[in-house]
C-alpha cells in the first residue's frame, strides 16, 4: 500500500481530505500542528478525526507562531464577525506564512515515512481569500520540494501536493464527505468559540461552514451559540 501524509487541522476540509486519501487506498500518516492558535478545540478534533477515519499514525508538532503574531488567530486582534467571507481583501484571520510552514513540516514527515503524496485541504472557491490556498502556491511548493529534500536530490523523487477540494464549493465538500462517511460532529471550524465550547456562528469559518451545510441540504451536527 502506498503511503501519503495528510495535514489534519481537525476542521471540515481536512477531515474530508483525509477521508478521500483513505478511500483512494493510501496508508495515511497525519500531521497536526499546534501553532499557538486561539483555542485547543481543533487539536482535540484532529485526534478524534484521525482515529475515526483509520489513520495509520497521527503526530502533533508544536511551534509558536504567536511569537510572530500578525493574525487574529495568533495575536491580540479581534476576530471579525458577520463579514462576507472572501470580500475586502485578505482578512486578519490570515496567519502569515502558515501554509508554507505547515507544508514544510508535512514534507519532512513525508521523507521520514517514505511518502510522496502530500494531502492538504486547501480550497480556492468557498474560502476566506488566503493567498496560501491558491493553486499557484501549491504548484510552487511542489517545485520547492524537489529541490529541498534528500529524496528529491539523491533519488530523483517527485513529491505531489494533492488538494482534492481545491475547486469544490463548501456544499460540494460536505456532500462528498458525507458520502465517504465523515462524522462532521467530530470536526471543528470556529475561530472564536464561546467559553462553553460552542461555535460562534459568526466568524468567516462558521459562516462558510453553515452555508455549505445549508446549500447541501444537510444539518451541521456541531452546536452553535446562535
Amino acid at each position: 500500500m502506498s503511503r501519503a501524509v495528510v495535514l489534519l487541522s481537525g476542521g471540515l476540509d481536512s477531515a474530508t481530505t483525509l477521508a478521500i486519501a483513505v478511500a483512494t487506498g493510501f496508508e495515511c500518516h497525519c500531521l497536526t500542528v499546534d501553532y499557538g492558535q486561539r483555542h485547543r478545540l481543533e487539536l482535540e478534533a484532529a485526534q478524534s478525526v484521525a482515529a475515526a477515519l483509520g489513520a495509520a499514525s497521527h503526530r502533533v508538532v508544536t511551534l509558536d507562531l504567536r511569537a510572530i503574531g500578525g493574525s487574529a488567530l495568533t495575536d491580540d486582534i479581534e476576530v471579525p464577525k458577520d463579514a462576507e467571507p472572501g470580500v475586502g481583501g485578505v482578512p486578519v484571520t490570515y496567519v502569515p506564512a502558515r501554509n508554507t510552514v505547515l507544508l514544510a513540516l508535512l514534507l519532512g514527515l513525508a521523507e521520514v515515512v517514505g511518502a510522496r503524496e502530500l494531502f492538504i485541504g486547501a480550497n480556492a472557491v468557498d474560502y476566506s481569500g488566503y493567498p496560501d490556498c491558491r493553486p499557484e502556491f501549491l504548484r510552487a511548493f511542489e517545485r520547492l520540494a524537489r529541490l529541498a529534500t534528500r529524496a528529491g536530490v539523491e533519488d530523483g523523487a517527485t513529491f505531489r501536493i494533492r488538494a482534492p477540494l481545491l475547486q469544490l464549493t463548501k456544499a460540494g465538500i460536505v456532500r462528498l464527505g458525507t458520502d465517504l462517511g465523515v462524522d462532521y460532529g467530530l470536526t471543528w471550524s470556529c475561530y472564536d468559540p464561546s467559553e462553553g465550547g460552542l461555535a460562534c456562528g459568526r466568524c468567516d469559518a462558521c459562516r462558510l461552514r453553515l452555508r455549505g451545510f445549508a446549500e447541501a441540504g444537510l444539518t451541521d451536527p456541531i452546536r452553535y451559540v446562535t
